[in-house]
């Protein structure tokens, strides 16, 4: 895993980053210690309408299906030009308690936090997807949504990048198939050999009906 503040990598049992000392009491600091209920698709900026949210919900719907062994999560809000989006990612990760979601552990988490103010993104993964997902990754994903938003249109840009996740999550897995070894080495986790497995053999269905990325 990459620490949340400078970026550099740390093993993922250390109590603090060992370059620039930051752990999660620092978070804490920022955004509390006490844990926080919240749905998976917290919208707390209000970018979207009913019918808008229940697009987004459908798209991280179709993500748990395809992926029971992760969950993808969505927060809006106002930031304070102090507070980084990529700690509060990170804090969400760990302090967050997700009311719709019951079996998946926070450390197979990805989270998406908008800061409508500032008119910036980050994407934050556990631990769990350090062997599928890197900056390059979650860079792809958001450029994916980028144009939507410029347009205001924040639904469509999640639903956008949410698909491009999973198409990234579907490689990784294939890969990871090809060439075990590699990614044994980055510390996979065992529920993840049966999803590998099905995608293996072709056994993992197509989403059906899905919305265009343009309107």
């Amino acid at each position: 895993m990459k620490c949340p503040r400078c970026v550099q990598k740390i093993h993922r049992g250390a109590e603090s980053c060992p370059r620039c000392g930051f752990s999660l009491a620092h978070a804490d600091a920022q955004f509390g210690t006490v844990k926080r209920e919240m749905p998976a698709l917290a919208d707390r900026a209000g970018l979207m309408r009913l019918a808008e949210r229940r697009r987004v919900q459908s798209a991280m719907d179709r993500f748990s299906a395809r992926f029971p062994e992760l969950f993808f999560a969505v927060y809006t809000g106002v930031f304070q030009q102090s507070e980084s989006l990529r700690i509060f990612g990170f804090w969400l990760l760990n302090r967050a308690v997700f009311e719709d979601l019951d079996e998946v552990k926070n450390d197979a988490g990805i989270a998406l936090v908008i800061d409508v103010e500032r008119k910036s993104a980050s994407i934050s993964f556990g631990y769990q997807l350090d062997a599928y997902l890197d900056e390059e990754d979650t860079y792809q994903c958001l450029c994916k949504a980028h144009p939507h938003w410029l347009e205001g249109k924040y639904d469509l840009g999640i639903v956008a990048l949410v698909r491009m996740l999973e198409k990234i999550l579907q490689r990784k897995c294939l890969q990871a198939q090809r060439d075990p070894r590699k990614f044994a080495r980055k510390v996979m986790p065992p529920q993840w050999e049966s999803l590998v497995k099905r995608i293996k053999q072709g056994n993992q269905d197509e989403p059906q009906g899905e919305e265009e990325d343009n309107p």
